[in-house]
């Protein structure tokens, strides 16, 4: 049976004239409105009728990177090097001109994620490039599964930038992964060869991929030096965010006063790190080394600078932008590279 107009304007509980107004973009309609109508097309997988029926398999010259926080540099290099490479590709729009990439900054939310895609849906967009760490909810991820898979579907293509391949997705074809787990192994094997073995990890929020994994790489690396101790004291969790760092490592440190070492989730929250250690009168890394991840571009300019690892992240959002345009597909795996610098040294040296 067709679904109509009024058929979702029912599910969502509003007008058919609200329905349309979401629809066509034309007229302001509140936010919480918008997404409670993107989300009744999606479950009754409307499709327009009359002759824009006829062009949903269509593309448009609309390109969306959708990133969790734009301000964080981690997601701004690989959105900024995407835009620049989809913006650059001469004669690839359906009229022989330039792609029009637009930034979608979720917040980290899974439902803001969601309707994005269906806007982009909408928009018949050419490609969706999806940057970041993956939700493990399976809610979320049966319902971004079905949302890719009609977005492929219609023609666009779909490439994952900084995440796992997603999975029972059809449309993750094109992914382009880092070795998270790979580059936090080879971080905690370099403290633990300058001689550490109490070290704290302010890991980041548990429901992500890109925690999980660099915890987990962590963890491998300490069992394979024989340091077996339950790791939960050691281990606190929070946001990707400098504040974050701070407290959780004060909040380790009245777990455990003999840490040596921290090893945080990313640089940003290292930074964090490092000033709940200076507050606290102890020196880095004479009294405690600190570590991070990603090798942001600020990492080398802290005093001391930071030991971190290395991802290409520019070099990462690029090639998604080609991809994208392109229609590229395959798994490219991205390995991090360790970077030593003057925030780590042997414990003790106080």
């Amino acid at each position: 049976m067709t679904v109509t107009l009024a058929d979702v304007a029912a599910r969502a509980r509003v007008s058919p004239a609200t329905v349309s107004r979401v629809l066509n973009g034309n007229y302001p309609v509140a936010a919480s409105t918008r997404e409670r109508v993107l989300r009744a097309v999606d479950e009754l997988d409307y499709v327009l009728n009359g002759p824009a029926s006829s062009l949903a398999a269509a593309t448009s010259d609309l390109v969306g990177i959708l990133v969790n926080d734009i301000a964080d540099p981690f997601f701004g290099i690989m959105a900024g090097a995407a835009q620049t490479e989809i913006g650059g590709q001469e004669g690839a729009g359906r009229g022989g001109g330039e792609k029009l990439a637009v930034v979608c900054n979720t917040g980290g939310a899974p439902e803001r994620e969601l309707t994005y895609l269906t806007l982009l849906q909408r928009q018949r967009a050419a490609a969706v490039v999806i940057t970041g760490g993956a939700l493990e909810d399976p809610a979320h991820i049966a319902a971004m599964s079905a949302k890719l898979g009609k977005l492929a579907a219609a023609g666009t293509k779909v490439v994952l930038c900084g995440r796992p391949p997603m999975p029972g997705s059809p449309a993750a074809q094109a992914v382009i992964t880092f070795d998270n787990r790979g580059g936090a192994r080879r971080l905690t094997e370099h403290l633990i060869g300058l001689g550490h073995r109490r070290i704290g990890y302010v890991a980041g929020p548990p429901e992500r991929t890109t925690t999980r994994h660099r915890l987990e790489g962590h963890r491998e690396a300490l069992r394979a030096a024989g340091i077996e101790e339950d790791q939960t004291p050691l281990t606190a969790h929070g946001p990707y965010t400098r504040g974050s760092g701070y407290a959780a490592t004060a909040e380790l440190l009245a777990r455990e006063p003999g840490l040596t070492a921290m090893v945080a989730a990313n640089d940003t929250v290292a930074l964090g790190a490092c000033a709940a250690l200076r507050d606290r009168g102890m020196r880095i890394p004479d009294d405690v080394s600190v570590a991070g991840f990603d090798d942001l571009p600020f990492a080398v300019d802290v005093v001391p600078a930071l030991t971190t690892v290395r991802l290409p992240l520019g070099e990462a959002g690029a090639r998604a932008g080609r991809w994208a345009m392109e229609g590229a597909t395959g798994v490219a795996r991205i390995a991090g590279e360790l970077v030593v610098r003057g925030s780590t040294g042997p414990p003790g040296r106080g």
